[in-house]
């Protein structure tokens, strides 16, 4: 009998392979990055055929770090970086142009063009989501436009259209579908229906002939073939989805908050969308088998871990990211330093596509160590704005805070977090719920998991950071950084 279960992470700078047994402790991984490619300011580009090759030696290298092969998996689940749009030709497998990642900001004239009169929120009484260069449904659009001859194609079913879990479920299984939780965040999808929509079709402009099947998030898709031959693939999940879903926040008012190249928080509202009037998104959290949706509360920022990258790699502060821990903590604060990211606008709570990064307060007191300790602090103030925006969305402030992603394992970070909030935060023991919830989809869907009880039995802490900054060190930080974003403001002109 198969005793494990995989997970393929997909994101947005490596492609991961994890094995976890029953209790959900983790057997093998292997990673490896693919190239970041900047064509032009402000777009952002993936190969979809590297990153489908990087996949392929992952999953080989992670059963062969625990001496196992396919017939000893369960199940393969997929999780991903959301709205990064890939469209490839149906006969020959081959993508027809670079993946335009989710970063990337060129639709931002569409958008524009496609809000009209109506404006950024024209499209969200039926997708949840503004208009924004965030959205996948847009970035096919561009493709569509710019690519002669491509739009026939696609109008014909010649040129398929996905995220990157679709990309993975087609090459591994030769199924064009994809999940709710991913088909939400394309501008294309009814949020209560959870079927495309031809108002938003017509509207974005995608041609229904070339969109995937819209699944739930844990079902058998298919069995593989190739490396993992025979093995089902039996869940998909964004990867923020998933990692909520790892988190085991299955009751509505559970949340958490991933700290990626990216930082998202998210928040289980149960089975009905509930509206954001403070500039988050509604968007499906998850969807077991037949059963009704669970949908979300989200707030997405675009750069946190990558930040700290940034440092290392654009400016040379640190030779690896984990130095800057080290760094930021041999000063006693900012020294006045603040520094908005905004290196592709400013996404939740604000929305902003014309905003862009600003380092604020520089004295001649100023050091590296001062810049790196803001970097850290500019990640807390961030999801500080979209926990604001929650208490206000959902009537209740945030009292716990369950952490995840690669940034939990800075601790000056997570106590800085838990001072902003004035809240504890928690780290799982299980660090990497990305993966651990796109596994738990696919093992529920074989029966590897019986039900989402057991999968919540599974959840364990490993640490706790609570708050210790005094309330006006707070309150004096949160206005310094409102005042910093406010510069980050109407940049980039038309």
């Amino acid at each position: 009998m198969a005793s494990f279960v995989a997970a393929i992470d997909q994101g947005t700078t490596s492609s991961r392979c994890i094995i976890f047994d029953h209790a959900g402790h983790i057997v093998a991984s292997d990673a490896k990055e693919h190239r970041q490619i900047f064509p032009q300011p402000g777009w952002v580009e993936h190969d979809a055929a590297e990153i489908w090759t990087n996949v392929q030696q992952v999953a080989l290298g992670a059963l062969s770090k625990a001496r196992l092969v396919p017939s000893d998996l369960a199940a393969v689940g997929i999780t991903n970086q959301r709205e990064t749009t890939v469209l490839w030709d149906a006969h020959t497998g081959r993508p027809v142009a670079n993946a335009i990642v989710w970063q990337d900001t060129r639709t931002d004239r569409l958008v524009k063009t496609l809000g009209g009169e109506a404006g950024q929120d024209r499209l969200r009484g039926k997708t949840g989501l503004p208009l924004a260069t965030y959205f996948s449904g847009p970035k096919a659009r561009w493709l569509l436009d710019e690519h002669p001859g491509l739009r026939a194609r696609a109008e014909a079913g010649e040129v398929l259209f996905g995220t990157m879990d679709s990309w993975l479920i087609w090459n591994l299984t030769g199924r064009h579908v994809t999940d709710v939780s991913n088909a939400s965040r394309t501008l294309l999808m009814d949020l209560k229906t959870l079927n495309w929509d031809q108002d938003l079709l017509d509207a974005v402009g995608v041609p229904r002939a070339c969109l995937p099947q819209i699944c739930s998030s844990s079902e058998v898709y298919g069995k593989a073939h190739g490396v993992l031959a025979g093995v089902p693939v039996a869940g998909a999940l964004g990867d923020q989805q998933a990692a909520l879903f790892g988190q085991t926040c299955f009751s509505p008012g559970e949340g958490k908050c991933t700290y990626g190249t990216g930082a998202f928080m998210l928040l289980n509202t149960g089975h009905k969308p509930v509206v954001s009037n403070s500039g988050l998104l509604t968007t499906v959290g998850y969807r077991i088998g037949t059963a009704p949706a669970v949908y979300a509360l989200e707030g997405s920022i675009a750069v946190a871990g990558s930040l700290v990258q940034w440092v290392r790699d654009n400016l040379g502060l640190i030779h690896d990211a984990a130095e800057i821990e080290a760094l930021a903590a041999s000063v006693e604060d900012s020294g006045g330093c603040v520094f908005v990211p905004a290196f592709a606008g400013l996404f939740a709570p604000h929305w902003r596509s014309d905003a862009r990064g600003v380092i604020c307060g520089l004295t001649g007191y100023v050091t590296k160590a001062h810049i790196a300790r803001a970097v850290l602090e500019s990640v807390a103030w961030q999801v500080r704005e979209v926990a604001d925006a929650m208490a206000a969305d959902s009537g209740t402030p945030v009292t716990t805070l369950k952490a995840d992603g690669g940034m939990t394992a800075n601790a000056l970070l997570m106590q800085f977090q838990a001072d902003v909030l004035n809240a504890p935060v928690v780290r799982p023991a299980v660090p990497e719920t990305t993966c651990l919830g796109s596994a738990y989809a696919a093992g529920l869907a074989v029966g590897y998991w019986p039900d989402v009880e057991t999968l919540r039995a599974n959840w364990r802490a490993d640490r706790t950071w609570a708050p210790a900054m005094t309330a006006q060190a707070r309150d004096t930080g949160l206005r310094r950084w409102k005042k910093a974003v406010e510069r980050t403001l109407d940049w980039v002109e038309d």
